[in-house]
Parts: C-alpha cells; sequence; structure tokens
C-alpha cells in the first residue's frame, strides 16, 4: 500500500455532501472548499425539514448539519436520520458555534459521528472528507 492509498488526493475522492446550513456565509466556506474536490457533489438545505428530505432522497455520504437552524434544531435532525445512520452507515457531522452541549451529547448518543466548532478548520474538513469518502468509508461498515 503506498501513501497515495492511505490519503487519497483530492481529485479521487467521491460522493455527495449534503449541508444543512441557513447562514449563507457558511456555506460559501464550504462550497469554496469544495471546489477543490471535483468528484464531491454538493447537496444544500437551508433548513432541518429540507435536509431530512434531501438526506433520504439522495442519500449522501456526508451530512454536515449545523445544530441551529430556523425550522428544527439538529438534534430533531439526527433522531429523523437516526435509521439511515444506523442501517446505511450515514455519516452526520455537527457543527456548531457553541461548546460540547446536552444537544451535542444526546446527537452523538443518537450516531452522529462527530462535531466541530465554526468556524471550520479546513484541515479538520479536508480529513474529515478523506474518512468519510476515501478508503476508511468501507473499512467503517463491519
Amino acid at each position: 500500500m503506498t501513501m497515495a492509498d492511505e490519503h487519497p488526493s483530492p481529485e479521487t475522492l467521491r460522493g455527495k455532501v449534503l449541508y444543512i446550513e441557513d447562514n449563507p456565509i457558511n456555506m460559501s466556506l464550504v462550497e469554496t472548499a469544495l471546489e477543490a474536490y471535483p468528484g464531491i457533489t454538493l447537496l444544500k438545505a437551508s433548513t432541518g425539514q429540507d435536509g431530512i428530505r434531501l438526506a433520504r432522497s439522495e442519500q449522501p455520504d456526508l451530512v454536515l448539519l449545523d445544530m441551529h437552524l430556523p425550522d428544527i434544531g439538529g438534534l430533531e435532525v439526527v433522531r429523523a436520520l437516526n435509521e439511515d445512520i444506523a442501517n446505511r452507515h450515514l455519516r452526520v457531522t455537527l457543527l456548531t458555534a457553541d461548546t460540547l452541549s446536552m444537544d451535542i451529547v444526546k446527537a452523538m448518543s443518537l450516531g452522529a459521528y462527530e462535531y466541530w466548532l465554526k468556524p471550520i478548520n479546513m484541515a479538520t474538513f479536508a480529513t474529515a472528507l478523506q474518512r468519510a469518502l476515501g478508503r476508511g468509508k468501507d473499512d467503517d461498515k463491519r
């Protein structure tokens, strides 16, 4: 196995990322970051309900989920997607400006994969994309 096998290049990563976020600036930052990954399709939702609908219809490989949405909170979104998380190994990453809160703890206990503090660290973002969409994606499905 070569180093390239362990850390896929941006050109080799493929998949769908759903970003559920109501802040246009945060959405724009992620859109810009994903431009370096031509094989990744970005799906966007600005409400929790739209995000749930898109997650079910489009079956993304990774969901980036803002915890504070205008209609329902991130915890409710994770609850709604709990079956997809368990059965499809859907990875949900929580994004929040809050430090560790009870909602984050509950969402993690329901199967959310990890949480990141905003503003998003781009090195963390790149590493997480590799974990979710690279070779390691199938390794987690044991």
